[in-house]
């Protein structure tokens, strides 16, 4: 009788240390992980296990994302089948991420891979152990949330209390020992500019004097040594100026205003004064100007010469209006910032629409939308790979600085930015990585935008205005306009175009 050959289980151990602190010891941490892997593999000896020789060493590496050199490395080899279960000291060495660790499970899964925890005594193979599983890793990631709310907590009760946790520092003051110190020089500087608001009534005019006498934002330099601010001022920096409550001795946190423990630099009946102004000659009479006449290229018209957008906007006295563009860096810096600062909406638009009736009868013109709608494509995912690999530096680099804190101390404004950073950092990452994942999704054929502005002569004559503007929306992606050249140069949305199928009911969608 013949015995049955035991099946060979390929064990890959795998090890982690948050911190790089103590790695140059001759035995370390990551090795003590190992050693206790390799033990308990020999201890299921009878079972076909076998530790392979690759080492997966991440050291000085955060468990929070799946950003590690080694991890991926193990990932790689499990797609490969060189692996039959992966071995580790604890859960939390593989991942402290419920979400992260949701994922690496489905992998596991997709290629047969067992899991099993040493010190937890338990593995995947099994429900209780799958159930376990998710039980101590929602603890982990409970943990970290706990920290940073904490974190969050501490710096609301300092805001309420009256007392500076950190931020961009502020022209006028100076911060020691978390306290804001008025700087005389400075502060008399932000006096006269409130008073130069008084006089003229005009956040630019405002501006143009400040620049003129060579005054400057508040400059600073971070902790890795860049400087930051020492910029002119511009419409929306003096509206932040005389907006900041903390010239009167005041701190915000979120909606809330407190009294601070800080000196007030302009008195009380200067500062309403100055909000009285704004409120009636602020922006907010140009924004609702601007949304009672909805302009057909808003967000889409951009000034060439200083690569700005161009605002849409209108003026006139009483029940008759005129609308127009102008260019951003003329709104916030006055009209000589630019060569061409506004254009007549109507005259604009209707040179759009009669480019767009012309394309939709041209093939040969349909065809070059085609080539350059697929070159701009390629480009947007190269440039989208590159954002995402520099992301992944970036937060390496923050997950570092967060584990190095655990040694050294660090202020609670900083230990906040970081984690802020990383949020944000992570945010932008996943929604780039869901974009390159639609990419294959979004590609568009030549008949498909040749059939879908066939259409669009029929489509526009039976549209109401606000449909008309989701359709330029829909398909139109940017609109150049070089003054000094005299050209305009339309660039298309293709995923726009798309929906213009014969099934899409775009009358619907703009409704």
């Amino acid at each position: 009788m013949k015995r049955e050959r035991l099946k060979i289980v390929r064990c890959a151990i795998y090890t982690r240390k948050s911190t790089d602190i103590g790695l140059e010891q001759e035995f370390n941490s990551l090795d003590a992980q190992r050693e206790a892997g390799e033990a308990f593999i020999a201890s299921q000896r009878h079972e076909g296990w076998e530790c392979i020789e690759t080492r997966y060493d991440d050291g000085g590496f955060s468990g929070g994302n799946l950003e590690r050199p080694a991890m991926k490395r193990l990932m790689e080899d499990i797609e490969a089948g060189k692996i039959d279960c992966v071995v580790v000291y604890k859960v939390d060495r593989l991942s402290r991420s419920l979400m992260d660790f949701s994922r690496l499970m489905e992998t596991f899964d997709k290629y047969e891979v067992a899991f099993v925890s040493v010190t937890q005594q338990f593995n995947t193979a099994s429900s209780m152990g799958r159930l376990i599983l998710n039980v101590l890793l929602s603890f982990a990631q409970f943990e970290r949330e706990m920290i940073s709310e904490r974190t969050r907590d501490k710096i609301a009760a300092t805001r309420r209390k009256g007392k500076w946790c950190g931020g961009i520092p502020i022209l006028g003051y100076t911060v020691e020992d978390t306290k804001l110190i008025v700087m005389p020089h400075e502060a008399e500087r932000i006096r006269q500019l409130f008073d130069i608001y008084l006089q003229t009534r005009s956040l630019i005019d405002t501006a143009k004097e400040a620049n003129e006498r060579g005054w400057r934002t508040k400059q600073w330099t971070t902790k890795k040594g860049n400087i930051r601010g020492g910029v002119e001022f511009n419409k929306n920096r003096i509206h932040q100026l005389l907006t900041n409550v903390t010239y009167l001795g005041k701190l915000t946190y979120k909606d809330e205003v407190h009294e601070g423990q800080h000196q007030a630099i302009v008195d009380t009946e200067t500062f309403d004064r100055v909000a009285r102004s704004l409120k009636r000659n602020g922006t907010t009479s140009m924004m609702q100007a601007s949304t009672k006449f909805d302009g057909m290229l808003r967000g889409i018209l951009r000034c060439v010469g200083c690569n700005r957008i161009m605002l849409h906007t209108s003026t006139g006295r009483g029940p008759k209006r005129y609308r127009y563009y102008v260019c951003s860096k003329a709104d916030k810096q006055g009209y000589e910032a630019c060569d061409s600062p506004s254009i007549p909406a109507g005259q604009i638009e209707d040179f759009v629409v009669r480019e767009l009736r012309t394309i939709a009868a041209d093939d040969e013109l349909i065809r070059d939308i085609y080539d350059r709608a697929h070159e701009q494509s390629r480009e947007k995912v190269t440039d989208q790979h590159n954002e995402m690999n520099l992301l992944q530096e970036r937060i390496r680099n923050d997950y570092k600085e967060l584990n190095h804190f655990a040694t050294n101390k660090a202020s609670v404004d900083h230990i906040a930015a970081v984690q802020e950073r990383i949020t944000d950092n992570e945010q932008r990452y996943n929604s780039l990585k869901l974009l390159v994942d639609q990419h294959r999704d979004e590609t568009i054929s030549y008949v498909e935008i040749r059939d879908a502005l066939h259409q669009f002569d029929e489509m526009w004559d039976a549209m109401s205005r606000k449909e008309r503007c989701r359709l330029i929306e829909l398909i139109i992606q940017t609109v150049n306009f070089d003054a000094a050249a005299g050209t305009i140069d339309i660039l298309f949305q293709t995923t726009g175009i798309k929906t213009l199928c014969p099934d899409f009911n775009l009358l619907e969608t703009a409704q």
